[in-house]
């Protein structure tokens, strides 16, 4: 007697079927790669390792620094719209001007309540302030600026009336009278016009544009203050 077929349905059969069965039929082809190695390409390794200051000496790292300074003045210098003092901001370049600024603004006075510091203070005190405010408004302005770029950017525009400055010293050196005080109005216009240029040319794009008049408008405030600190300085 025939033996009763059973019913693809039926769960005896298939619980006495093998779980992977069919498995047995796939084959893999010998021309796909079933296995490999995870390293880190040679060049990734080698720019990794230049852009590492931990093996570099105190006298690399100190060119670096100087030259990566160079090149911030040199953009102000020639004010085009550029990036590299916002991608490459750094405080050393203001705070070398800042100081600068204030040492040669001091004036060389014999009397002990009037020995010079607090001329320099005040100086220091202007400077950093008027970039923190500055700063403070393109912030609630809406600007897409962060606090460190701006305080770069408007401390690396005083370079020209740093130069300005001490052109004036210079200047003061010669007889005083209206010709002397024209030259040095000459010189400090120049370089006032220049600051506003070159901080413009780095920050304007920073600005929406329906209110980038009001982003300029104390930048102007700002270096006027120093200029006219400038002009009226007169060493006793």
């Amino acid at each position: 007697m025939a033996e009763a077929e059973e019913s693809p349905g039926d769960p005896g059969t298939a619980s006495s079927r093998p779980l992977f069965a069919g498995l047995s039929d796939i084959s893999i082809s010998q021309d796909i790669p079933v296995e490999g190695e995870i390293t880190i390409p040679m060049k990734s390794r080698i720019r990794e390792f230049d852009s590492s200051t931990l093996n570099e000496s105190v006298r690399n790292t100190i060119m670096r620094d100087l030259k990566a300074v160079g090149k911030k003045f040199m953009h102000v210098l020639y004010p085009r719209k550029s990036n590299t003092l916002l991608r490459d901001w750094d405080l050393w370049g203001p705070l070398i001007l800042c100081v600068t600024l204030a040492l040669m603004l001091q004036r060389d006075s014999v009397d002990s309540e009037k020995d010079g510091g607090p001329q320099f203070a005040e100086v220091f005190v202007i400077v950093w302030f008027g970039a923190v405010t500055i700063t403070l408004n393109s912030k609630l302005l809406g600007g897409n600026i962060s606090f460190f770029q701006s305080l770069c950017v408007l401390g690396y525009c005083i370079l020209p009336l740093t130069v300005a400055l001490l052109i004036c010293r210079l200047v003061l050196l010669a007889d005083p009278g209206p010709v002397n005080f024209m030259v040095r109005l000459f010189v400090v216009i120049v370089m006032f016009a220049w600051s506003i240029v070159a901080s413009t040319a780095f920050l304007a794009d920073s600005q929406p544009p329906n209110r980038r008049a009001l982003a300029v408008y104390p930048v102007f405030l700002f270096y006027f203050v120093i200029s006219w600190m400038i002009l009226t300085f007169t060493p006793q």
